[in-house]
């Protein structure tokens, strides 16, 4: 029998029969309580009330909050998995693919990054790291270097995430344009007076960090970071 501090993984789904409850529908409306309501919402209450269930009964399935959050983070780590027929043969593309997949997904749950974070590692999570390592696995690079490049890429995309869900990116308050525009007037902004020029500040600034929709200006920064490690590496 499994102990308190075991993940969910090690102990097996609860009964010998068709069970009242999968992981994966505890798990699906978990997430999609958190979808509607924020992550603050999810509790083991509350699950169990829109699965139609008692408390208890719930805990019957899963011991623990924590035990809940790694179901939620396994459910969110499958929708980021390519079909194992999907991954192309060629490095960039594979990673490229992998790449807006997990995009899509995170802006999908864009709580996830930071309500899921120290979630116990699920058996999702390591059938995307294999796929990951599998995009790479025609390639020159040592295990170091892979390790680093899913990393660099891993980096980009959460961080890309993180402002095209920000509902500020691309504009400024008309406080923060009246403060810009006396700055420029009397500050030591050279740069960014030629940048804005005798343009309002903020509908310059919305102009220029607006070009283009916000999918291809991922695209083309992933492409400009592959790029990189492709002259780095020689590959």
């Amino acid at each position: 029998m499994a102990t308190e501090h075991e993940p969910i993984w090690a102990a097996p789904a609860p009964g010998t029969r068709k069970p009242r409850f999968t992981r994966e529908q505890i798990a699906a409306a978990a997430l999609a309580l958190a979808d509607a309501e924020g992550f603050e919402a999810v509790s083991m209450r509350r699950v169990a009330a829109e699965l139609g269930a008692g408390t208890m009964t719930l805990y019957h399935y899963v011991r623990t909050k924590d035990d809940l959050i790694a179901l939620m983070d396994d459910a969110v780590m499958a929708e980021g998995l390519l079909p194992a027929d999907a991954l192309p043969a060629e490095w960039r593309a594979a990673l490229t693919a992998i790449a807006h997949r997990t995009r899509d997904v995170l802006l999908r749950h864009p709580w996830s990054m930071q309500g899921l974070r120290g979630a116990r590692l699920g058996p999702n999570a390591l059938r995307h790291a294999d796929q990951s390592f599998a995009a790479l696995a025609h390639t020159p690079l040592d295990a170091e270097a892979k390790i680093a490049l899913l990393g660099a890429v891993d980096d980009y995309v959460q961080g890309n995430v993180l402002r095209t869900d920000d509902p500020q990116h691309g504009e400024l308050s008309a406080d923060t344009t009246r403060f810009v525009r006396e700055q420029l007037a009397h500050g030591d902004l050279p740069q960014l007076r030629a940048l804005l020029g005798d343009a309002d500040p903020g509908s310059a600034w919305a102009r220029l960090s607006g070009t283009g929709s916000a999918r291809q200006r991922f695209a083309d920064g992933l492409d400009a970071l592959l790029d990189g490690v492709a002259a780095r590496h020689g590959i």
